[in-house]
């Protein structure tokens, strides 16, 4: 009753803010409370400015409501299965700044959570942070060794503000669920449960030094990715150092070309970045728009900002890979296929008319000039058929299809006539043939037939116990039963045991062959 009471009263408060900016319209869908609580919250509040789309108005009133609702906007902005594909784009452009809190503040922080007086950290501090964002702000500052590096500090108290946040937003998923049950099949509920577990991460700046330092190992070999070196020494739970890197902005198109760098060029280096991680690594930049991009003289693409970071399993790289591949042959059947066999679409629905859901999909899309393709926008829609075929949603994958808007958004900018995709589909097709073609299945088969060569002692001794005399028996009256008949035996392996041998032989053959 109290958690009902309190949530209760804060989000009449939300009420007021979104119907300040007109942009109440989705809670009364989902809750199915009509257009009288609109009307209602909306009295003796003014109109909200014309001209804005639905998008826009849900943004900006979710900038006004604070940090945790920020990181709802956000999260939401890779819901296009969800919010719909224009809505979901409008909210990647949410701003993720507050005003800043007091720099003494920030110093007592870094003291208390790095247990040592801060004229022993650093020599030179800046008084004026160069980020202020929602959780946390950055400031510049050079070490007592001279290091010029970059300081991360969370905000006082944004653990507490956050954890009460999000209760409202799980109180708030609950009822949707309840009020319609339609809704399950979207998570709602989960949704928010990611997203907790997302701002967990974000909350601990350790996190994200691990997630820079991994980023950094897995691009070690590659002189066009550059990562920002981690000063563990002055990293904590509250506090993030890290070495300060500057440069063009990876959309400084005009800046780029006067410093002599081909903006095709570097677009080419950002599609094999995207691949490499996704692909190779199955390890994503989740935030990666053009202000967490910097370009060195040198052309070196130096990355930011890894608070937030997706994962990919290799079954989902695969689908993600053979879906690529099949929609830009436009190879629909294969598509249909591949989610058939990912188990994304239910087996009872006909394959046939997911084919030709996917056509419609891919055919107004992939009839453009190449420049004008954009995947992001076809894996939006893929996920927009989800309801007709009862698929449920994958986080992981949504997700993904955000950070590929983003990285076409920032490609566009540097040259509109490129299509960045279309550079990386030769890697793409090796990758596809590697993991995918007659070598890998070969591969695959045989790991799995050593795998069974290792489990079959476990395997023949289940057997054992499921078909004496088509009786369950004890391990021990088993081993008992074995001596008596040991007289009647020429060799401890039974018909069974050979057959099972032999189909496993045959399954090694098989895989050496095919």
């Amino acid at each position: 009753m109290i958690r009902f009471i309190r949530n209760a009263r804060r989000l009449f408060r939300m009420g007021r803010i979104l119907a300040r900016h007109d942009a109440l319209f989705p809670l009364t869908d989902v809750m199915a409370l009509g257009d009288w609580l609109d009307r209602g919250l909306k009295l003796g509040l003014p109109a909200a400015g014309p001209g804005l789309r639905p998008g826009q108005k849900i943004a900006n009133a979710l900038e006004e409501l604070g940090p945790a609702f920020i990181k709802l906007g956000q999260s939401l902005a890779t819901r296009s299965d969800l919010l719909g594909a224009q809505m979901a784009q409008d909210l990647t452009a949410l701003q993720d700044r507050l005003a800043p809190f007091p720099t003494e503040i920030a110093k007592a922080a870094i003291e208390t959570e790095l247990n040592m007086p801060f004229e022993q950290l650093f020599k030179v501090f800046e008084a004026e942070p160069v980020a202020a964002a929602s959780i946390a702000q950055v400031h510049f500052a050079e070490t007592i060794e001279g290091r010029e590096v970059a300081v991360k500090v969370l905000r006082p108290g944004i653990e507490k503000r956050l954890e009460r946040d999000l209760d409202l937003f799980f109180w708030l998923a609950e009822w949707a669920e309840f009020l319609r049950p339609k809704l399950r099949r979207l998570k709602p509920v989960a949704a928010v449960r990611a997203l907790e577990d997302s701002v967990k991460l974000e909350m601990d700046l350790r996190f994200e030094a691990a997630a820079a330092s991994e980023f950094a190992e897995n691009f070690a070999d590659d002189d066009t990715v550059g990562v920002p070196e981690i000063d563990w020494e002055r990293t904590g739970r509250r506090v993030l150092t890290m070495e300060r890197v500057s440069g063009l902005r990876f959309d400084d198109r005009d800046g780029l070309e006067a410093a002599g760098i081909d903006p095709t060029q570097l677009l080419s280096r950002a599609a094999q970045c995207f691949f490499r991680q996704v692909f190779m690594h199955g390890f994503f930049h989740a935030d990666m728009h053009a202000g967490n991009i910097f370009i060195s003289p040198e052309g070196k693409m130096i990355i930011i900002d890894f608070g937030i970071m997706g994962r990919v399993d290799l079954r989902t790289r695969r689908y993600l890979a053979e879906t690529l591949i099949g929609f830009l042959t436009q190879d629909y059947q294969r598509v249909a296929e591949v989610h058939f066999e990912a188990g994304f679409v239910p087996a009872d629905k006909p394959l046939e008319v997911f084919r030709q859901a996917c056509r419609s999909i891919g055919e107004p899309i992939l009839g453009k000039e190449s420049k004008d393709i954009s995947v992001g926008r076809l894996l939006g829609q893929l996920f927009a058929v989800t309801e007709t075929f009862e698929m449920e949603t994958q986080p992981q994958l949504l997700m993904l299809q955000k950070t590929m808007m983003v990285a076409e958004g920032n490609g566009r900018l540097l040259n509109p006539n490129v299509n960045m995709w279309e550079l990386a589909r030769p890697l793409i097709e090796e990758w596809v043939a590697d993991h995918l073609g007659p070598q890998a299945q070969a591969a695959d088969a045989l790991r799995q037939a050593r795998n069974m060569a290792l489990r079959m002692p476990k395997i023949i001794e289940a057997v054992d116990l499921l078909t004496h005399d088509g009786v369950r028996v004890h391990s021990d009256s088993l081993k008992a039963m074995q001596k008596a008949d040991s007289g009647k035996r020429k060799t401890g392996l039974q018909p069974h045991h050979l057959l099972i041998w032999g189909i496993l032989i045959i399954l090694a053959v098989v895989a050496l062959l095919d």
